[in-house]
């Protein structure tokens, strides 16, 4: 049951929903709507008179930052949305009611110690623009360059953990009473976005982002990354370059200056799969206020990125499977897809691949090659939800982030330029991403790195086997499995203890390997050994 403070939450939720007159449009929670009246009697004049979506965006502003960083991501699909509502959505990215400028003064104060214009050369105590956590001011440093300093709101944790609270009672209210819940796994959700929008109210943490995606796309012609200053960065206070662009959402200036849209489009994309499968750490609130358009050469645009307050990696395990799941797609390699599915547990183990492909082809092959334009992605999320559900496929908590990052993406692609193929652009920074990471470079950078443990390994392994061998020949060495689903584990046994035979035959293969470079003068044989055997160790953990 939800607990007094959450239902409280809950009520004055509903209650600024029915003061903005958004019951008209917002199905409620049943249990709620018998007391949908009782709030026409409490203080607080019902705003209806106002368009649905001015109300929306206020309603959204007024029940706080969890609520307006939906209202953004919502303001991203124009496609899902009419037009009223994604236009006062997107006001929600950069145009949030800003706290007040002595409030900000008093802020930096506390953080520095001293005055800001002690610190700074200049502050304006006059926000540039207001967001759901955080405002940024203009400034310059003592050597007179331009920096904009980014100002957590007050009481930001108090209030985000108070919505985080509640959003955990309606998940354990879900998992115990909904059916679906085992798939759609509620509670990790929950339990993901609240490490995610936690870290968000760190900035000495988002500095942090920051400096790594620069050092990643240093000298890109692709993205840039303004400067961050650490030293007078706090846990509550960023400072950074301040970049010159043109907004991403601004089309008519960006059209007006001549500006290529066709590769500005392909260019977010390559962004995108190069962030995730190259540096496996990715921008993940890229909506149009956190993107800027450099324009000195509109023949050759360029990305600047602010906000890096939310970012991802992924697992390895799940970066493989994603980039087989789209190389197959680009193939039409449907049982491939669903395999892929299968091996790596996004769906029972006992699915049958030939159903699960049928479904897939059935979503994927009317969008291939098409572009953004003819895609209708409302379609297409439908599709994918009932095959989910057929399938009793899992939700993927840890791939929340990339799914709402891709999702971004796809809605800028669709704004820039709706001709744009994202299938074919993708494509060939994929396999060259997948080419890279299974070519030889790629298996000698992983020996270097697994060296010193396989050395560690090589070293132990004599006292290993003679100890494994004195309790086998004194009838010491046991198996105990204190478990009564024998006949469930015998499977995963079956399968743990093939891939031990493989790492041990890569083990003899890596030892035998290092005596052929210890005791012969055929290096080349003893390195290609040692190399194939560590590769059969690395496979067999895969």
């Amino acid at each position: 049951m939800l607990s007094l403070r959450q239902f409280l939450r809950l009520l004055s939720i509903q209650r600024t929903l029915v003061r903005y007159g958004l019951d008209e449009f917002i199905p409620t929670a049943r249990f709620l709507r018998p007391l949908r009246f009782a709030f026409y009697l409490l203080p607080g004049k019902r705003q209806s008179d106002a368009p649905r979506g001015e109300r929306l965006r206020l309603a959204l502003e007024e029940l706080g930052p969890i609520f307006v960083k939906f209202g953004q991501a919502l303001s991203t699909r124009r496609d899902l949305l009419p037009p009223d509502i994604s236009a006062e959505l997107a006001l929600l990215q950069d145009q949030v009611p800003a706290f007040d400028s002595a409030t900000a003064v008093n802020i930096l104060r506390e953080a520095w110690g001293a005055e800001p214009t002690d610190v700074l050369a200049e502050f304006d105590p006059q926000p540039l623009a207001a967001a759901s956590i955080a405002q940024v001011h203009a400034g310059k440093l003592g050597d007179g360059r331009d920096v904009v300093v980014k100002l957590l709101r007050p009481n930001m944790r108090a209030m985000i953990e108070r919505d985080v609270d509640l959003l955990h009672g309606m998940a354990s209210l879900a998992q115990r009473y909904w059916r679906e819940a085992p798939r759609v796994r509620p509670i990790e959700i929950v339990e993901e976005y609240e490490k995610t929008i936690l870290d968000e109210l760190d900035l000495m943490r988002e500095a942090a982002n920051a400096a790594q995606l620069k050092r990643n796309f240093d000298g890109s012609d692709l993205l840039y990354v303004p400067e961050v200053y650490f030293d007078h960065c706090r846990r509550n206070v960023m400072v950074m370059e301040r970049i010159y662009g043109v907004p991403i959402s601004d089309i008519e200036t960006l059209k007006q200056a001549g500006t290529n849209f066709r590769r500005l489009a392909a260019n977010g994309v390559e962004i995108f799969f190069t962030q995730v499968f190259r540096h496996n750490f990715f921008h993940a609130d890229m909506h149009p206020g956190n993107i800027f358009v450099q324009i000195d050469n509109p023949e050759f645009p360029r990305y600047a990125a602010v906000d890096f307050g939310i970012v991802g990696t992924l697992d390895p395990i799940d970066q493989n499977y994603l980039a087989g799941n789209f190389l197959a797609f680009f193939d039409r390699d449907y049982y491939r897809v669903a395999k892929l599915h299968v091996d790596s547990g996004w769906v029972p183990r006992d699915t049958r691949v030939d159903e699960l492909e049928g479904a897939v082809r059935t979503v994927c092959e009317p969008i291939f090659n098409k572009p953004l334009s003819e895609i209708s992605f409302g379609q297409v999320l439908l599709r994918l939800f009932e095959t989910a559900r057929r399938f009793n496929m899992n939700v993927q908590p840890q791939l929340i982030l990339l799914q709402k990052t891709l999702l971004n993406i796809e809605g800028l692609g669709r704004d820039l330029y709706p001709e744009l193929d994202l299938w074919e652009t993708a494509q060939p920074i994929l396999r060259e991403w997948m080419t890279e990471r299974l070519g030889g470079r790629a298996a000698l950078r992983e020996l270097r790195s697994q060296w010193p443990d396989l050395q560690e390994a090589l070293r132990e392994m004599p006292g290993v086997v003679k100890r494994l061998a004195d309790s086998s020949e004194s009838g010491r060495l046991k198996l105990t499995m204190e478990s009564d689903e024998l006949t469930a584990l015998r499977r995963e046994w079956n399968e743990s203890a093939r891939r031990q035979r493989q790492f041990n035959l890569g083990m003899m293969s890596a030892g035998g390997g290092v005596a052929l470079l210890a005791l012969t003068s055929f290096a080349w044989v003893g390195g290609a050994v040692v190399a194939a055997g560590v590769v059969a160790m690395l496979w067999s953990s895969r």
